[in-house]
């Protein structure tokens, strides 16, 4: 494999556009940062109402919250 990622776009990307703090993006895998924004699979990243719709099928159960 010849290519080769443009980690300075893919910064710029994960930590500005998405907001990740470097710890978090260093953390990723490259399918989970193609996901966030949206390439690789055709299908949008996860927007607000994306989660909340996750959230309502998915509720925490009681007793497990962090807050």
């Amino acid at each position: 494999m010849t290519e080769r990622f443009d980690w300075p776009a893919l910064m710029t990307a994960g930590i500005r556009g998405l907001r990740l703090r470097p710890a978090e993006f260093w953390a990723m895998t490259p399918a989970d940062l193609a996901f966030l924004l949206g390439h690789g699979d055709g299908k949008s990243p996860l927007d607000r109402n994306g989660l909340e719709s996750l959230i309502r099928r998915f509720p925490d159960k009681a007793g497990n919250q962090n807050d």
